[in-house]
């Protein structure tokens, strides 16, 4: 016989004590009513226990017990990725039917204490990739029994799960994934004990509107299948609810790829600097570069140690080679600036020793030539001197008189072909790499397993 009944059920749980001795109620405080089915089904279920043997499986030798099973989520999360598990709390109810518990009363269902679980036979169902289970036990267990009539017993309990995900993160932090819960019978195989969903592969899993504590996903909704498993005992169903999640991509942008951009546009401001500026353009580059180290250690920090490249990996890779370019291109510019200036400094040296070297020729007025250079030379007359040879340790004014020479090569507030080339090549192809890198992830839809999401 099947039956109804609401989530609200799995709070609201009704006991009754079938024991009229020490119920808390004398029987003089009770209407007759009360008294006669408080004692009828005292009798059923002692009648009903009487003899009975919880270590055998309902139909043993004659059918396939079948467990119908239904799972209401309460909350869901958090998903932890470096151990690669979530959490999930859940009202995890299982229906089958036990002929041995058929009985006749003025009441079609017994709502029981859960005390009676333990006299009967319940499925030994475990969760296959659960690491963590945790039955509720506050303030008493978080059990319902119910038992109709015709034998259908109804057991609810509250779990706390700590199941396994599996993640592939080659497209982190734009990723999607299926995490999976699996559970089944620990020891009987399908020719003895088999799982159906209740309310078929639709509505067998419920979310909780309110039940999403994730942080960095979405719950995009949940598939559920079932499929039969091999192994050295035998073949055993399992039955499993995906539950689909997708990435909530904000936080990185923020802490990672915002970061990023601007150091690889920091990066670039040298190229706009002369390149005599070496103090500036080299604090420009080394800077960006730890810059760069210290933002891909940290984002690597979040994430399991996995052995490939994730979408992250490859954009800091590129802004790293970009960064690390630009420190390159100064050193390059750096290396010809430091020529030229040698050439040039080497040249102005050897014309100012010649200068310096030339033999004077007297004219008249006290005038001397030097090559390329006529120089004017007043010598104060002082009657305590009475020759030219002996005025020469007295202070001798020279004025100088320069001939225009043609303007030569300025070498100081140049700029290199080298950066005018880079500040158009670096930017052009740093944008052409984010629409590329942005156009191939954020459009891509996220493959995850199992049927299509239910929204």
């Amino acid at each position: 016989m099947n039956f109804k009944w609401n989530n609200s059920d799995a709070v609201e749980v009704q006991t009754f004590s079938f024991n009229s001795v020490g119920s808390g109620r004398h029987d003089a405080d009770l209407p007759d009513d009360g008294k006669d089915n408080i004692t009828i089904f005292t009798r059923i279920l002692d009648r009903l226990l009487d003899g009975y043997d919880n270590r055998l499986r309902p139909g043993l030798g004659e059918s396939v017990t079948k467990v119908a099973t239904d799972i209401y989520v309460t909350s869901f999360g958090p998903v932890s990725d470096t151990d690669m598990e979530y959490t999930i709390d859940v009202f995890f109810r299982q229906r089958w039917n036990d002929e041995r518990l058929k009985f006749h009363g003025p009441m079609k269902i017994l709502p029981l204490n859960n005390l009676l679980a333990s006299n009967i036979w319940t499925p030994d169902t475990f969760f296959h990739n659960g690491k963590k289970s945790v039955a509720h036990n506050m303030t008493t267990p978080n059990k319902l029994l119910r038992l109709t009539e015709n034998g259908t017993l109804l057991y609810t309990m509250r779990l706390t799960i700590h199941a396994e995900c599996p993640m592939h993160l080659e497209d982190f932090p734009m990723d999607a994934h299926a995490c999976p819960l699996k559970f089944g019978s620990y020891a009987y195989t399908n020719s003895e004990v088999v799982y159906t969903w209740t309310h078929g592969q639709e509505k067998s899993v419920v979310v909780a509107e309110d039940g999403s504590r994730l942080n960095q996903y979405d719950l995009l909704g949940h598939a559920v299948s079932s499929e039969i498993i091999r192994s050295s005992t035998g073949e055993y169903i399992v039955m499993t609810t995906y539950f689909h999640l997708k990435r909530k991509i904000g936080y990185f942008v923020i802490q990672t790829y915002l970061p990023c951009i601007m150091t690889v546009i920091l990066s670039q401001v040298s190229f706009w600097l002369n390149r005599e500026s070496v103090p500036a353009r080299t604090v420009f580059g080394v800077t960006t570069v730890l810059t760069m180290t210290t933002l891909s250690i940290s984002a690597r920090n979040s994430l399991p140690k996995v052995a490939y490249a994730t979408a992250m990996d490859w954009f800091m890779a590129v802004c790293y080679a970009f960064v690390f370019s630009a420190l390159i291109e100064f050193a390059t510019v750096n290396y010809f600036t430091k020529r030229s200036w040698a050439w040039d400094g080497k040249k102005a040296m050897e014309a100012h020793e010649f200068r310096d070297s030339a033999p004077l020729s007297k004219k008249a007025n006290n005038t001397y030539n030097i090559v390329g250079t006529t120089y004017a030379i007043n010598i104060a007359k002082d009657p305590g001197l009475s020759t030219i040879s002996k005025s020469a340790a007295a202070p001798v004014k020279i004025q100088r008189i320069e001939e225009k020479s043609p303007e030569s090569k300025k070498t100081y507030n140049s700029v290199s072909k080298v950066d005018k080339m880079s500040r158009i090549v670096f930017p052009v192809l740093f944008a052409i790499f984010n629409l590329v890198y942005w156009a191939t992830y954020v459009n891509r839809e996220p493959i995850i397993k199992g049927s299509s999401p239910q929204k």
